[in-house]
């Protein structure tokens, strides 16, 4: 029997919950911080739904099966589609805006390479009902938040800032057929991740023609709003739009964190202003999170238009970044106290000490069985807990307690009563 996990799964044994948790710990952190509500959808949705949303070509992209009544079914690729049947389940009766964050495990049966598994967790935040930026600043807070309190700083990343609406105003302005807007966004959302050449050939697949794939090139060297300004020979509504961004978020202190660029596409079709990617500084892995306006997704699915923002933050390349930067070297595990006890005589007592921490919300590991102390110490050393006590006859007849710390290797003697009381500060 093969005891590994199925391919592109993960198990995750305590040293690596630690880490999960500590990633989680941060979203939910820094959503709560910036107002949003969380919630919640069933892993797996109707294929319906999921081709409505992205066409039938997801299929070849997800795990689907049929269940004993018949209905086709898959597990979520992504939660976009169930927060947008959600709200539109409710359209009428919800308060907005809505802003709103998971963090679903979902599945997709695709080609893994450094960074994407065929599952992952991800942190979904979406703010739905609010036309204006402070939307794309609200998300876009948390989630710089989440990885300060990560402990990665402005020399670790930056979020890449674009526009599908002023890249549609340059499209125009280049002359390009509108026909071609949509296919040439999804070519160039691959930039960076396949050669120059085959770019072009995808292109060339798309029916343009020489002349217009060097017009697409020229598009992609503008690296500024200067440079935008400068070749459309006007400011349009999607320049000012993308400078007030940078200007809301220079008020929030968090501007030194962004910066424009024009490449920063988004292979999703629906999306319709603004949109973001999050990079490592080295540019050495895949985007840590990505997102932007999709004022029209609730329509296509059946509800009335309504103005919304999401992001998706996953958390197999966050992990992957933490890891190559030495970020995570201080997880420890969960317990702060170690205990054991010498003999079955001393159990009862043990008992007693453990419940008196556990009622003062200190947590302790305490042995199941009777063992000597070099092997509790040894034990402690290996897992890295803070503190150890051993309990043994001299304890229980004195009724007090030997804490400890295996960091200075200190031991400070406290009684019983003292403990009861909630007058040991083990900080």
């Amino acid at each position: 029997m093969n005891l590994a996990p199925p391919r592109g799964m993960r198990d995750f044994y305590p040293e690596d919950m630690r880490i999960r948790n500590r990633i989680f710990d941060a979203w939910k952190r820094a959503a709560h911080l910036y107002g949003f509500e969380e919630y919640d959808a069933p892993v797996v949705e109707t294929e319906e739904l999921l081709t409505r949303k992205s066409g039938e070509e997801i299929i070849q992209q997800i795990y689907n099966f049929t269940d004993k009544s018949n209905r086709r079914l898959a597990l979520r690729p992504e939660m976009t589609p169930s927060l947008a049947r959600m709200v539109i389940a409710r359209q009428k009766q919800l308060t907005y805006p809505l802003k709103w964050f998971s963090i679903p495990q979902c599945f997709r049966y695709e080609r893994m390479t450094k960074g994407r598994k065929r599952e992952h967790f991800q942190w979904n935040l979406d703010v739905v009902g609010e036309p204006g930026l402070m939307a794309e600043t609200e998300i876009l807070g948390a989630a710089i938040t989440a990885l300060r309190l990560l402990g990665l700083s402005e020399q670790d990343f930056r979020v890449r800032i674009g526009s599908r609406a002023l890249l549609a105003d340059l499209f125009k302005a280049s002359g390009l057929a509108e026909q071609h807007f949509l296919p040439v966004c999804l070519v160039l959302d691959k930039m960076g991740k396949i050669s120059p050449d085959e770019m072009q050939a995808m292109l060339r697949d798309e029916g343009l023609t020489p002349t217009e794939i060097k017009k697409v090139i020229d598009l992609m060297s503008i690296t500024s709003i200067d440079e935008a300004v400068a070749y459309l020979n006007q400011v349009t509504p999607a320049i000012a739009e993308v400078r007030e961004l940078f200007a809301i978020m220079t008020t929030t202190g968090l501007a030194a964190y962004l910066e424009f660029d024009m490449a920063i596409i988004r292979g999703l079709s629906y999306y319709t202003g603004i949109v973001f990617e999050a990079f490592d500084r080295q540019q050495k892995f895949r985007a840590i999170f990505g997102g932007g306006r999709y004022d029209n997704l609730l329509n296509a699915l059946g509800g009335e238009t309504m103005p919304s923002v999401g992001l998706g933050f996953g958390d197999v390349v966050i992990q992957e970044l933490l890891t190559a930067l030495d970020k995570l070297n201080d997880e420890k595990a969960a317990a702060e106290i170690l205990m054991g006890y010498m003999t079955p005589a001393e159990r009862d007592y043990a008992l007693q000490v453990a419940t008196a921490f556990r009622n003062d919300g200190i947590p302790v590991d305490l042995a199941l069985m009777p063992e000597k102390a070099k092997k509790l110490f040894s034990r402690a050393n290996k897992m890295g807990t803070r503190y150890t006590i051993f309990i043994g006859p001299d304890e229980v007849h004195q009724q007090t307690i030997s804490l400890k710390n295996m960091i200075t290797g200190e031991s400070q003697r406290y009684s019983l009563s003292a403990l009861k009381a909630g007058n040991i500060n083990l900080h």
